[in-house]
């Protein structure tokens, strides 16, 4: 069963984990900026992610992490990093509602642009190790909070005859 939880695609994520480190301070009219943290007790496995919103605060323009995690939490990082520019703020809450599911009760798990969070799906078996893999989606949607915290609507101007 151990093969199962550490196949060689989810190793092969572990290895790969795009977008890594921590965003630059953005200049404001970018956007709204997010971080979050999240610390997975039992294992120690932790992750800052910053987010930058779209002046909408719907939809995940920019994105960094910093991840310290076992190979479960930085192969789940890795599909986050991979696939979270150009989500709505939507698709990640459910992306993250879906993997525990997935994890704690049986379901599918994530579908859509967070389908490879599937390859995670052996971890069911393994309750302690399901924070550790969640990490990295629990830092994400701290940070889309924070950022969403801060939006305020964009001013539009009304220009003559519009």
């Amino acid at each position: 069963m151990i093969d199962d939880l550490y196949s060689g695609r989810i190793l092969a994520l572990a290895a790969n984990m795009p977008r890594v480190g921590r965003l630059d301070p953005p200049f404001p009219a970018l956007g709204w900026p997010g971080t979050g943290e999240q610390v997975a007790k039992l294992c120690g496995s932790r992750a800052t992610i910053d987010v930058m919103l779209d002046l909408w605060a719907t939809t995940i323009t920019d994105y960094a992490q910093d991840v310290k995690a076992c190979a479960l939490g930085q192969a789940a990082a890795a599909v986050l990093g991979r696939d979270i520019v150009g989500a709505t703020v939507a698709e990640v809450r459910r992306a993250r509602a879906e993997m525990v599911d997935m994890l704690k009760n049986g379901g599918e798990g994530p579908t859509g642009r967070f389908e490879g969070l599937r390859d995670l799906q052996p971890v069911a078996a393994y309750p302690a190790r399901h924070a550790s893999t969640l990490v990295a989606l629990d830092a994400a949607v701290k940070a889309i909070e924070a950022a969403s915290e801060e939006w305020e609507p964009p001013c539009i101007l009304a220009t003559e005859g519009g």
